[in-house]
């Protein structure tokens, strides 16, 4: 098995249950003959850099998974086909991965998922500090 990542750009306008739709069928593709998920990120819709179909927005995908490349050769073509997938990106991250890499590659994922939402809980908790702090007394204010 090899490690891919890819990221795909959903039409804008898709439900919800249609763009889950597509994604579980991707999982599926990817799924099938040993392949593993290692993480799935939906980013949500965001502005495209330039314009595709039409469209100036799009409902971002990033998937990091392990599989054969015939897996990959098939989601790529469905892909081509489906109408609601507007752009696609795959990259192998590497060669080779084994069981025991797959299970540290999850690991550091998590980590780093905690690791973030950490740092957003502390930014949160610093900007309420600052909006209690908001206001200068006469004091706060040198005179030159």
């Amino acid at each position: 098995m090899r490690r891919y990542e890819t990221i795909y750009i959903l039409r804008p306008t898709m439900s919800e249950n249609e763009i889950t739709a597509v994604i579980e069928n991707t999982n599926t593709i990817l799924g099938t003959e040993g392949g593993q998920m290692i993480s799935l990120d939906k980013w949500g819709v965001r502005t495209l850099a330039y314009e595709i179909k039409k469209e100036t927005l799009g409902y971002y995908v990033y998937c990091d998974y392990a599989c054969d490349p015939d897996n990959v050769i098939e989601m790529e073509r469905r892909f081509r086909i489906d109408d609601s997938v507007m752009k696609y990106m795959t990259v192998k991250l590497e060669e080779s991965i084994d069981e025991e890499g797959i299970v540290s590659a999850r690991g550091e994922y998590e980590a780093a998922a905690i690791a973030a939402a950490k740092r957003a809980a502390e930014a949160s908790d610093q900007e309420e500090d600052l909006d209690e702090d908001d206001t200068l007394d006469d004091d706060d204010v040198e005179n030159d």
